[in-house]
C-alpha cells in the first residue's frame, strides 16, 4: 500500500479514536472504504490493524495527498465522527487539527460537512453499508476544484 494510501485510513482511524473508542460503525466504515479503494486483501488486513489500535492525527503524515484525497480525507472524517449519534469534543478537536494539517479553511470544511449530510439524504441513511462512499469522493474532488 503507498503511503499516501495508508495514511488516509490512519487519519480516518484517529478522527474516530478521537473520544476515544473506535465504535464497530466507525471501524466497518473504514474497512468498507478501503474495500471499495480497490485494496486487496494484504492491504485491507493492514488497514484493519491499523483500526484495532488508537492512532493521533498529529502522527500521521498527509504532506503526499492531492487536493482531491485531502477534501475527500476530511468529509468521510466528518461523516465518521458522528457516526455515534454525537460529535464529541474530542472528535471536533481532531476534526480541526485535522483541517489544519490538510490546509482547509472553515468556509471549505462547512461546504464538506454539508455534502456530507447531502450524501446521507440522498443515499437514504448514513450508515456505513448503506451509505454511498462513492457520491462523497465525487462531490468532495468537486469542492476541490473549485
Amino acid at each position: 500500500m503507498s503511503d499516501p494510501k495508508k495514511n488516509v485510513y490512519l487519519a480516518l482511524a484517529a478522527v474516530g479514536w478521537a473520544d476515544g473508542n473506535l465504535d464497530a460503525d466507525e471501524a466497518d466504515a473504514i474497512a468498507k472504504l478501503a474495500l471499495e479503494d480497490g485494496l486487496d486483501l494484504e492491504e485491507v488486513d493492514a488497514v484493519e490493524r491499523s483500526i484495532r489500535a488508537p492512532v493521533k492525527i498529529a502522527d500521521v503524515d498527509l504532506s503526499n495527498l492531492a487536493a482531491e484525497d485531502r477534501h475527500f480525507v476530511y468529509a468521510v472524517a466528518a461523516w465518521l465522527a458522528t457516526l455515534d449519534g454525537e460529535l464529541a469534543d474530542g472528535e471536533n478537536e481532531t476534526l480541526d487539527a485535522l483541517a489544519a494539517k490538510l490546509g482547509l479553511d472553515a468556509e471549505t470544511t462547512h461546504d464538506l460537512e454539508i455534502l456530507v449530510r447531502q450524501v446521507a439524504y440522498e443515499s437514504g441513511s448514513d450508515r456505513p453499508f448503506d451509505y454511498e462512499l462513492g457520491k462523497l469522493r465525487d462531490k468532495a474532488a468537486t469542492v476541490a476544484k473549485a
